[in-house]
């Protein structure tokens, strides 16, 4: 089977379970933007000159597969995906992003002022994720705005990530 399906030519697109929407759909303009996102991180770790950053990026990434895979999902089909073994966004995994948070802040690295990006490439690469991560976090509110999403937790999740990207981002300019 070819990646070319020819399926959405016409300006829809698959969800699981076979039903289609629109490619402007909320749904899909979430899904869209945290798979931008998962992009961005991969950019910042590729570029992170610290394995603390970069091993940290890569299970948020592997993370951020679940939070795409949910929001991918309608309300109706959650059960279905819940039984099929998928996983869904819980308070731990932000948990997990709050501990992190902590521990940066510990090093005295914590928000005071605005910041310009550029100090350097990782950084850099670092802020472009957080202003994408604070634009999906936008379109998943979108999506639960319009009754299309209730769990919560996924937009506390990618608040926190991207409280957690702008420290990355400040520590790795102190390095």
């Amino acid at each position: 089977m070819s990646i070319a399906t020819k399926t959405g030519d016409h300006g829809t697109t698959g969800l699981m379970y076979g039903h289609r929407v629109p490619k402007n759909h909320p749904r899909v303009e979430a899904c869209g933007t945290l798979d931008e996102l998962n992009s961005a991180l991969g950019l910042a770790r590729a570029t992170a000159t610290e394995t603390f950053v970069s091993d940290n990026l890569f299970w948020i990434q592997k993370s951020l597969v679940d939070v795409m895979g949910e929001v991918g999902v309608l309300t109706e089909d959650l059960p279905r995906y819940v039984k099929g073994g998928f996983t869904l966004v819980t308070p731990e995994l932000t948990a997990k992003l709050d501990a992190l948070v902590k521990e940066i802040e510990a090093q005295n690295v914590s928000f005071k002022h605005w910041a310009t990006p550029g100090e350097n490439k990782s950084s850099a690469t670092l802020d472009v994720a957080r202003s994408t991560c604070r634009r999906a976090e936008r379109r998943v509110y979108d999506l639960q705005a319009a009754g299309e999403l209730f769990n919560t937790e996924i937009l506390i999740f990618l608040n926190r990530l991207s409280d957690l990207l702008w420290l990355f981002a400040r520590w790795t300019e102190r390095s």
